[in-house]
């Protein structure tokens, strides 16, 4: 097996070879990832005609961001969930069924949030749909790992992550097309449900993953044998301060276009929809290109050193767009390097968790990393939503920014996986 620290691989492009079968892998799982993120991002942007429009003008401007923010750890805790049920199910009855349950999942209950009249059903609708997007991205990362040869799973995995974006890009659409009509966003999240019908049809079981003789998913296995322990509890803190710092300091972007318009005159609607602009499609274009650059980093300097120069590059970043932007037009010229270094790193986890565990547990072990990740990342957001209450939203940011430096502290406790095969 030609490995990427292999000469032999620097005289091939990496995806020299990959077959007919494995694109549609990638495929596949981007779809699924594609509609997995549009789920998550579409609450993002309806928040401000869909919170107003269920709390019915009980909460002020602070009080809809607060809620915002609980809402964003709810959803942290339901993938957590998800992350974890459907992972073990993808190890113990296989990839290609539990993919296409995690897809139903968070397609039907996405499509019932059309019927939400009160809060609890919000709260509750959001929790289910999000264990259908924790799951799905388990699975998902996982498959495109175990099809790819090893001289292209870093770009595989990478660009698989990558294709997140275009999830927010459709979120964003429909959130400006929709407009104070917020319902008919989630109506649309049904249609990801037409995808099952394609993974039932082409989607086969890894090789390594059908041959498998020993037990397949055991999370015992995962947290008792020291092996794969401090892995999956470091892998977990890892995921922590991505998904903590994306939820309370990435999404942002879009409240730091609308409180900077409001600030010069703007009035509310106007600068709900050039925030949603602002953020999904400017920072998010900076983004795309940080996903995109993960995968050939970590191939050429390591998991380890790619993680830590992008996360220092995101706390320098945070108080920069924070405060330096004078204007609408000078944040819209920050964002995209905003988006580059807070997001980029995320490729990263569908690149590096599935490297640190064994076939049987490459599931369950990834999904614990990312999605148990959600759970320390919700009590974040909780604390986030508390000091946007108590400070301008700037320094809350810039504080919430010191979360990188601790994963640059993270990072250096667990092994470098580049140039090698996966572990068995």
């Amino acid at each position: 097996m030609i490995s990427e620290n292999d000469p032999a691989a620097g005289e091939t492009s990496w995806y020299a070879g990959v077959t007919q079968y494995q694109w549609l892998i990638l495929i596949i799982a981007s779809a699924g990832w594609v509609f997995d993120v549009y789920e998550g991002q579409i609450f993002n942007l309806t928040a401000p005609h869909l919170l107003p429009s269920i709390l019915q003008g009980t909460h002020d401007g602070r009080g809809v961001e607060y809620w915002k923010d609980v809402l964003f750890s709810d959803f942290l805790l339901g993938g957590a969930a998800g992350g974890l049920l459907f992972g073990l199910m993808a190890d113990k009855i296989g990839r290609k069924p539990t993919l296409v349950a995690t897809i139903l999942m968070y397609s039907v209950f996405s499509g019932l949030m059309y019927f939400a009249t009160s809060l609890w059903h919000v709260v509750a609708l959001r929790f289910l749909v999000a264990m259908g997007t924790g799951g799905e991205w388990a699975v998902a990362a996982s498959l495109v790992a175990e099809v790819f040869p090893a001289r292209a799973r870093t770009h595989a995995s990478g660009i698989f992550h990558a294709t997140s974006v275009s999830g927010t890009w459709v979120a964003t659409s429909a959130g400006i097309l929709v407009g104070e009509h917020w319902r008919y966003a989630y109506l649309c999240g049904i249609i990801p449900a037409l995808l099952v019908a394609v993974v039932m049809g082409r989607v086969h079981e890894p090789p390594q993953r059908a041959a498998q003789a020993e037990p397949s998913g055991s999370l015992r296995e995962l947290l008792i044998d020291p092996r794969w322990a401090s892995r999956a509890l470091l892998g977990m803190l890892l995921a922590a301060v991505g998904l903590g710092s994306y939820w309370a300091v990435h999404v942002a972007g879009q409240s730091l276009a609308e409180s900077i318009l409001i600030r010069h005159g703007v009035d509310k609607a106007a600068a709900v929809t050039k925030g949603q602009v602002a953020y999904g499609y400017v920072e998010t274009l900076g983004g795309l290109l940080g996903l995109l650059s993960f995968g050939p980093l970590c191939s050429r300097i390591g998991r380890k050193r790619a993680f830590a120069w992008m996360q220092l590059g995101a706390f320098v970043i945070t108080p920069i767009v924070c405060f330096l932007p004078r204007d609408y037009w000078q944040l819209l010229c920050v964002l995209p390097v905003f988006g580059f270094l807070t997001l980029g790193m995320h490729a990263g986890y569908a690149i590096y968790f599935p490297e640190l565990f064994p076939a049987r547990l490459r599931a369950t072990g990834s999904g614990f990393c990312f999605n148990v990740g959600r759970v320390a990342a919700a009590s974040m957001l909780y604390f986030s939503a508390w000091l946007k209450k108590q400070v301008d939203l700037r320094v809350a940011l810039s504080l919430l920014g010191l979360l990188f430096l601790l994963g640059i502290v993270i990072i250096q406790f667990l092994p470098e996986t580049k140039g090698r095969p996966l572990p068995e």
